[in-house]
């Protein structure tokens, strides 16, 4: 795949990003617009995306001020160097490129090696980024047992505002609206195991798969959610 010019979001975070992608993900685009319009949940914060894709809500964390970095997704080659491209390309100051750090990972395996990237390895991270991911039904669980792990609780973060609690943000549309039912099993299963989830958002975009089947409002539609632990 070449390099693909993408128009950046009505933000100051790039006039132009230059993207290795397939497709720009809606959800990934409202991802980032929210993190850049909320900087709190992040800044001076460790960042974990999983299943990043194309890794724009992590360049984004990463651009205002995330203390650490780490994009992940499933260990191929050729996904592990897209998302090394993407970070390359749009991440050109040595001290951010530092604080970023990529690797392969299969959800619900150890996470040693993940939390093997922080100054410390009894840290965990503050902020877990799902983008556009909960449509892997099978996967739910999977998902759900590595953000248990990773992610610090309130009472071992290093920050102590509790406006801003350590939380799994996940951000997705209904791309087959007649599995959308499927999809909301996502937070049930996460209710179930003790988590508070609530939705924070919603965004209209021009469907990403125009000659797709189903409610063409539906497919549009962006979700965000928080997940929190009491």
């Amino acid at each position: 795949m070449g390099k693909l010019p993408v128009r950046a979001l009505s933000t100051d975070i790039r006039a132009e990003l230059k993207w290795n992608v397939t497709h720009r993900w809606n959800a990934a685009r409202a991802f980032a617009t929210y993190l850049d319009e909320s900087q709190e949940l992040y800044r001076d914060k460790n960042v974990l995306e999983l299943g990043a894709g194309g890794a724009l809500p992590s360049i984004v964390a990463a651009q205002n001020g995330a203390r650490k970095v780490l994009i992940t997704d499933y260990p191929d080659d050729d996904l592990i160097k897209n998302i090394d491209f993407n970070v390359t390309q749009n991440i050109s100051c040595p001290v951010i490129r530092e604080n970023v750090s990529v690797q392969g990972y299969i959800w619900g395996r150890p996470i040693d090696a993940l939390v093997n990237t922080l100054p410390d390895t009894h840290l965990r991270f503050d902020l877990i980024i799902l983008s556009d991911l909960i449509f892997n039904h099978s996967q739910h669980d999977a998902l759900l047992s590595t953000c248990e792990a990773a992610l610090t609780t309130a009472n071992n973060t290093q920050d102590q505002d509790t406006a801003t609690p350590p939380s799994v943000l996940v951000f997705y549309s209904h791309h087959r609206p007649h599995l959308a039912h499927r999809d909301m099993e996502f937070f049930e299963q996460a209710r179930g195991r003790g988590w508070h989830a609530e939705e924070i958002l919603t965004r209209k975009f021009t469907p990403m798969f125009p000659n797709d089947s189903g409610e063409e409002s539906v497919r549009s539609t962006v979700h965000g959610w928080r997940l929190t632990r009491p």
